[in-house]
């Protein structure tokens, strides 16, 4: 019987959720989803040093937002908790003393001086300082300090590090999920710090152990930690657990440019980067939700990063994308970040949102001008402008026409009004004059009928007209802009552009 499916995302406290760990979170979420199992939230907060007050309830908030809350987590369903590593501490000791037992780690008590010489040597000779079996006996540690002196070292209150024994001359075949097998020289690898001099244990030791013993199945992490893949199997053999399995994801890559999408490109490139707001003292940096994007726009934009289900097919709900997840088609190549294609989504999700709601969210907009306006109207008004919207925020500016007569007026729109228009114009006014049932579509068929029994073309009179209502050859259908703003205000309209056009 096979183990049931629990994958996790494990972020590190650091400040805001970059749109990268987003996009690894997403991924955790639908495989887990699309095979029953469970996605769990845990925080890697080992390094003090560089922990960020707020940082871990900023992560909870953008996952909650965008509707891929974690099943466990710190305070939730803490079935293998803690879920922070800080609270764990007391876990990691017996495992590094485990490996030193069993000849798969040693003490290293080389202090920052030695080190910082020994790489000072090796790069005036061009090369580069790496600690592992070439050197490692050579060096002060365990491996050249017998039991009892090492003991007593320790005993003396002696600062030293534990270091993994990584083995000599093997050639390591891992299989990759996405990127099929993969092989590592033992021999290239360094015999990394499992436990520091602090009494903490490092990322890779704390990695490991949690994921063992939170029984994480696989393990769908960025492809900036494949090279730590070797080390990580590596550790599970010499503890005698099963390995999990791996799968590394592409990166996201800047859109102009070469390299990783990093924090400083989003607003270096006007757009966001995060999914929230986050605010320090230096600045604030924008994110996609205080940006108007809605959530479901930047989960089916993400999953599309790197990511197809074979098909031509762009837009997916959240539930969609479990049904058709497959991390078979995951890309191995980086995936460029189209900030346009971002708004794309956004504009389609826009057009899904009922107009009341949307209206809603605009009204604070209009209020704040000191515009008063009842809401089916503000509904109606949002209805006709969504269409050439990518957000709520650029209601105002499609739209402003609605609640301000215009007082200038487009040059563009200036040529279209000939020595024959003001006349034409005054005809316009009697005729919306006579109108009792003032509606979109009886005001078009009055004067269209008007402007068919007198032979006058329709460019002669509504690009003039649009003029007058709106200042520009812009907006919604003419009619439905006249309905809404009524008979008064458009004949008054129709006469203010008489006096200064």
């Amino acid at each position: 019987m096979s183990k049931p499916i629990r994958v996790r995302f494990a972020p590190s406290p650091t400040g805001p959720l970059h749109i990268g760990g987003v996009r690894t979170a997403l991924f955790n979420y639908l495989f887990a989803k699309k095979n029953n199992g469970t996605f769990f939230l845990r925080i890697e907060d080992t390094d003090q040093n560089r922990f960020v007050p707020g940082a871990e309830e900023y992560i909870l908030e953008a996952l909650n937002w965008l509707g891929i809350s974690p099943s466990e987590t710190v305070g939730k369903n803490e079935r293998f908790g803690p879920y922070r590593q800080s609270e764990r501490k007391h876990l990691y000791r017996q495992y590094a003393d485990q490996l030193i037992a069993s000849g798969n780690a040693y003490y290293a008590f080389d202090t920052n001086e030695a080190l910082d010489f020994q790489r000072r040597q090796h790069e005036e000779k061009g090369e580069t300082f790496i600690y592992n079996h070439h050197n490692r006996e050579k060096l002060d540690n365990s491996l050249v300090v017998d039991a009892k002196e090492t003991q007593l070292r320790i005993d003396n209150g002696e600062a030293y590090v534990i270091r993994f024994k990584t083995p000599v001359n093997e050639t390591l075949h891992l299989q990759d999920m996405i990127r099929g097998d993969i092989k590592f020289e033992t021999n290239l690898l360094d015999d990394k710090v499992l436990f520091k001099s602090d009494g903490m244990p490092t990322y890779h030791l704390a990695n490991i152990v949690d994921d063992h013993l939170m029984q994480t199945s696989h393990v769908i992490r960025g492809e900036e930690w494949l090279p730590s893949m070797p080390l990580h199997v590596l550790l599970y053999r010499a503890l005698n657990w099963e390995a999990p399995e791996f799968a590394h994801l592409p990166l996201i890559l800047k859109p102009i440019g070469n390299g990783k999408l990093s924090k400083r490109d989003g607003d270096k490139m006007g757009f966001p980067v995060f999914p929230l707001e986050w605010k320090t003292e230096e600045a604030t940096l924008s994110g996609y939700r205080e940006k108007g994007y809605f959530p479901e726009a930047v989960v089916n934009f993400l999953a599309l990063l790197g990511w197809n289900d074979g098909t031509e097919k762009e837009l997916f709900s959240l539930e969609e994308l479990v049904d058709v997840f497959d991390l078979k088609r995951v890309h191995k190549a980086g995936a460029k970040f189209d900030p346009e294609k971002n708004k794309w989504f956004n504009h389609h999700y826009l057009l899904q949102q009922n107009d009341a709601d949307l209206a809603k969210a605009f009204a604070p907009m209009v209020y704040e001008k000191g515009i008063a306006v009842d809401d089916t109207t503000l509904v109606k008004i949002v209805a006709s402008i969504k269409e050439r919207a990518h957000f709520v925020s650029e209601f105002w500016d499609l739209s402003d026409f609605f609640f301000v007569a215009p007082t200038a007026y487009d040059e563009k729109g200036i040529k279209n009004w000939k020595a024959e228009t003001p006349e034409l114009m005054q005809e316009v006014v009697s005729v919306l004059t006579s109108i009792n049932e003032f509606n979109s579509s009886n005001i078009e068929s009055v004067v269209k009928d008007w402007m068919t029994k007198n032979e006058i073309g329709m460019g002669r009179v509504m690009q003039p007209l649009r003029l007058s209502v709106v200042g520009a050859l812009k907006g919604p259908h003419l009619f439905d802009i006249i309905d809404l703003i009524g008979k008064e205000e458009t004949i008054k309209r129709i006469k203010t552009a008489l006096a200064i056009l």
